[in-house]
């Protein structure tokens, strides 16, 4: 049972636009809609002040729209929702997402999709996603919940396709990823969806922590390869530049 709009509260940790710094849209001006509260708990993160549950501000939702009609500024590509985890305040997300499309921008939606069943309420309000498949040695789940996981990733992939959005994969990889577990991956999404369904592969290597080597990107880049040729290795670009 959906909640009234005027019943929903949304945990808000930031609103704000710049510079698009990841995936197939690097180099857009963006605002970002960033929502408070993460289950996972992957040890490269970047936003950590995000994580917890009780972080950021919360707003009742006419608030938030406000925040982003006054905030929004001209030529902006898209909004995009993150986290956090954003499928943590699904409810909310469906509402602003909404209100975003009415205004005739596009809205995109970086998640790692753990939860499926709340990523087909979200999947008809957003335009563009982007389906992150973590590794094990991110430590975002534990080893009993790690095949759960992916098995939602993979069902979120699936349903992103059929709804015909703009869908592409990202996987941020270290050092420490072993490249048969991430062949056998790659594998398992190109079993699951075609290759010419899929707008982009993004191989994105970790920042400042455990960074992998040249030469473990090329493991890394040989396994997508044969699957999908036009697969990209592309770092934070918005970190060297020095926008947030």
């Amino acid at each position: 049972m959906r909640l009234a709009a005027t019943e929903i509260k949304v945990n808000l940790s930031e609103i704000f636009t710049s510079i698009e710094g990841e995936g197939i849209l690097f180099g857009t001006k963006t605002m970002f809609v960033r929502l408070a509260g993460c289950p996972l708990k992957c040890h490269w993160c970047d936003t950590t002040y995000a994580l917890s549950f009780d972080s950021g501000t919360q707003y009742g939702l006419d608030e938030v729209k406000a925040m982003i009609s006054t905030s929004l500024l001209p030529n902006t590509y898209k909004v995009n929702f993150t986290g956090g985890e954003p499928l943590v305040q699904h409810e909310a997300v469906i509402e602003i997402a909404r209100f975003i499309q009415e205004k005739g921008i596009r809205t995109y939606i970086e998640s790692a999709c753990f939860d499926s069943s709340r990523f087909a309420k979200v999947l008809p309000y957003i335009d563009i996603c982007k389906i992150e498949f973590k590794m094990k040695d991110s430590g975002a789940v534990d080893g009993r919940h790690y095949d759960n996981l992916v098995r939602n990733e993979l069902e979120c992939l699936e349903a992103s396709i059929k709804a015909k959005k703009v869908t592409y994969i990202k996987v941020v990889v270290t050092n420490s990823t072993d490249p048969e577990e991430f062949a056998g991956l790659v594998a398992r999404i190109f079993k699951t969806v075609q290759g010419s369904k899929l707008a982009g592969f993004i191989i994105q290597p970790s920042h400042n922590v455990d960074e992998p080597s040249l030469e473990r990107l090329f493991s890394f880049y040989d396994a997508v390869y044969p699957f999908y040729p036009e697969v990209r290795i592309v770092p934070q670009m918005h970190k060297m530049i020095g926008a947030r």
